[in-house]
């Protein structure tokens, strides 16, 4: 399969006839070469026996004049932290945890609208990182820049679709971990509001912060991913210009810290959409620096994870990745009285963030304020650990702050990889999306 190829495009071609379901299969699993240890990391289980019957019943159903579901055909790959019968949902661990009985809710959505699931993709162990590394199964290269990281913690998800081994994948985004490896490998990637994608079946990072979105090649490929995790009919996103909207663009916190390419590819991304029409206001944001203190002691993450796994340490501690344990250890040390103050105040910044973003259609920043490192960057634990933190920084507001948010691709032929993060309303998502197919077509 040609890597990017638009949703819409692979639909019109398996209804004509000019493909069909098994051969796009085929060649989704041919981009690989299971001998080389890049490639064979990009999925840590492929479910070839299920997805070749997924096809074929796809392909009948088309031979007979039926419908096959609003995916009929489409080769999607999945996270490996989404449940899926008879499979260990290891969530990139070394996988001690016993099969899973049935399906996750979003498993079976996919399922019904006839996705032909390729199987799962590696991650950062547990999705506790931004920055997609596994030291149990290895890290993908990214495939537009070898040598640096594809950005985690939906790393395999990534670079699947950028590497036409699926025509796009389903991750989870506790603090970025669907935008930024979008971002790092030209990919679009949306994080919708928390409560709009069900997460029963779905390995736990954050029950507070995680939410479900799809990875894929543009805004309306996001969109029929989404209407069929979010259990709607997809609707064809109407046209929308840009011409009056109004964005703001914070002056501090998101900003800082942007490397020379990045900086470079953002004014030039504000420039084009001026000249479509657009307003932007360039405004201090002191809702957005109060967020660090939301994530002191490792706030949320640290606390919710600790709760999870506080068993599976006494078992198997020896067996996670020592960079994983130390953070999830560190919510052992949030008692009762900080967790309930830490919702309260949360509570008090989302509504300060509501209010804020009233006055505007969206905000816009860099997904990521660097282009993606590179592997001997990350080497030392310290390094590891301070880049972690930057990588995560701007999308993390999305979550923390219960917000919808999407990424859309941002560099030009022969640059680093950087993204345009929008960010909308909590409930927004509809609009959002709208917006960003705007904003996507002002090239």
């Amino acid at each position: 399969m040609n890597p990017m190829t638009p949703l819409a495009s692979l639909l019109d071609e398996l209804a004509s006839g000019s493909h069909n379901a098994r051969d796009l299969l085929a060649s989704c699993y041919s981009q690989a070469d299971l001998e080389d240890k890049a490639d064979a990391c990009i999925y840590t289980r492929r479910f070839e026996q299920t997805a070749r019957a997924e096809a074929e019943a796809v392909d009948r159903l088309r031979t007979a004049g039926l419908s096959g579901g609003q995916l009929a055909g489409l080769p999607i790959a999945l996270k490996v932290l989404f449940d899926v019968r008879g499979e260990v949902t290891h969530a990139g661990s070394r996988g001690w945890q016993p099969p899973a009985s049935r399906d996750a809710r979003i498993v079976s959505r996919l399922r019904r609208e006839g996705a032909v699931l390729t199987g799962h993709t590696n991650m950062t162990e547990f999705a506790y990182s931004g920055l997609g590394l596994n030291p149990h199964y290895g890290t993908p290269e990214n495939p537009l820049a070898p040598g640096r990281i594809p950005g985690g913690s939906s790393s395999g998800a990534a670079v699947a679709v950028a590497r036409g081994m699926a025509a796009g994948a389903i991750g989870s985004d506790t603090g970025g971990s669907v935008r930024i490896p979008a971002a790092f490998c030209g990919l679009t990637g949306f994080k919708p509001s928390q409560s709009r994608v069900p997460r029963d079946g779905t390995f736990p990072l954050s029950d507070t912060l995680d939410s479900i979105g799809p990875i894929a090649p543009t805004v309306d490929c996001c969109a029929r991913l989404d209407a069929v995790l979010s259990g709607h009919a997809y609707r064809p996103i109407r046209f929308l210009s840009l011409k009056g909207l109004r964005f703001v663009v914070p002056k501090d916190y998101m900003l800082d810290g942007m490397d020379d390419t990045v900086a470079y590819a953002f004014e030039r991304r504000l420039k084009t959409l001026r000249d479509a029409g657009a307003t932007l206001i360039e405004a201090p944001a002191p809702v957005l620096a109060a967020i660090p203190e939301l994530m002191e002691g490792g706030g949320f993450t640290a606390a919710e994870s600790y709760f999870v796994h506080r068993r599976s340490l006494e078992q198997h501690g020896d067996q996670y990745d020592p960079r994983v344990s130390s953070r999830i250890k560190r919510g052992a040390s949030i008692n009762a009285a900080d967790y309930l103050e830490l919702c309260r105040r949360r509570q008090a910044r989302k509504q300060e963030a509501d209010q804020w973003l009233q006055d505007y259609d969206g905000l816009l920043a860099p997904t990521v304020p660097i282009v993606p490192p590179t592997f001997e960057e990350l080497a030392a634990d310290d390094d590891y650990a301070r880049l972690n933190l930057l990588v995560l920084r701007n999308p993390t507001v999305a979550n923390m702050l219960d917000l919808c948010a999407i990424s859309l691709p941002n560099h030009a032929q022969g640059e680093l990889p950087s993204g345009l993060m929008l960010i909308g309303r909590n409930g927004s998502d509809d609009t959002l999306l709208r917006l960003a197919l705007a904003i996507e077509s002002a090239r």
